[in-house]
């Protein structure tokens, strides 16, 4: 099916890596911009593609005509496939790429791996131990490569169409880092108050009580989503915070497992730095983590 018979589709999409702030980004721009009714990430251009162009499209079918619409979803930042398909649906569309001090974000995607029982009770040194042996989406040093993936991302859609940003310039000036936003996807600014401009959204403080309940929990949301039984899905929110909580609280990461990813790490911050021309020293130096 082509884009034209499928319906309005995405103007722009937020492709992340995961643990960006991009769930704030979401509750940021909406009212101001068209998003998937019910549901913030549709995965329809990575895990969800069979259910085909007509199933992502009605997601989009009530947005407000005067509005670009788009999709924030941060899953499809290093999955190859999701890439070429997007551009092969949506050649003109803009991508935002959020980036992360990367053992920040690394040390929080493993919480919320742990969080949606996508991993068990094993350390993060396990977890990444244990991603060495595949290279799929998904994958904690993959979703790091930053450079790497920035770069095909404006091969295949123009570095003009493509806005990388930087959370260090979020919580610095978060009005700025929104005005940027909307021009780049042809909205007007709009005022945030301060407050909800420094909120925090979407923290993973506890493991789940039973990694293996919410993995159940986490695959009963799956066949949700693909009948897009949002409404069914929202009302479910108690039972999957019940599942998926309850359990030993994070600590901050060990300042000695920071500073050895860190250097593990220098090599692609100096490349990010290359590519952007930014001076990223702060991430080459061990730091207080969040969530």
């Amino acid at each position: 099916m082509s884009v034209r018979t499928a319906g309005r589709l995405p103007d722009f999409i937020a492709v992340g890596p995961p643990r960006t702030a991009t769930t704030w980004l979401e509750r940021i721009l909406e009212g101001h911009v068209g998003l998937p009714e019910g549901i913030k990430e549709t995965d329809f251009f990575g895990g969800r593609y069979e259910l085909g162009i007509g199933w992502y499209a009605a997601h989009f079918s009530r947005c407000d005509p005067a509005l670009p619409i788009g999709e924030i979803c941060p899953v499809y930042f290093d999955s190859p496939a999701a890439r070429e398909r997007i551009a092969l649906h949506l050649p003109q569309c803009r991508i935002i790429c959020t980036l992360r001090d990367p053992v920040e974000r690394l040390y929080s995607h493993y919480r919320l791996l742990r969080r949606e029982g996508w991993i068990g009770e094993i350390t993060l040194e396990q977890a990444l131990a244990k991603d060495l042996k595949w290279n799929g989406p998904g994958n904690l040093h993959g979703s790091n490569r930053y450079a790497a993936h920035l770069r095909e991302w404006q091969a295949l859609f123009g570095e003009k169409h493509v806005l990388p940003l930087l959370h260090d310039d979020l919580i610095a000036d978060a009005r700025g880092y929104l005005d940027g936003i909307c021009a780049f996807i042809g909205i007007q600014t709009f005022a945030v108050d301060g407050a909800r401009a420094s909120e925090r959204v979407n923290a993973v403080e506890r493991a789940p009580r039973n990694w293996r309940l919410a993995r159940r929990a986490r695959r009963i949301r799956e066949r949700l989503i693909r009948r897009r039984r949002y409404r069914l899905l929202d009302a479910c929110r108690p039972l999957w915070d019940f599942c998926a909580g309850r359990g030993t609280p994070f600590g901050p990461l060990e300042p000695v497992l920071d500073e050895r990813l860190r250097k593990q790490l220098r090599p692609e911050i100096e490349k990010l730095e290359a590519l952007l021309q930014r001076d990223l020293s702060s991430w080459k130096e061990t730091r207080r983590q969040a969530a």
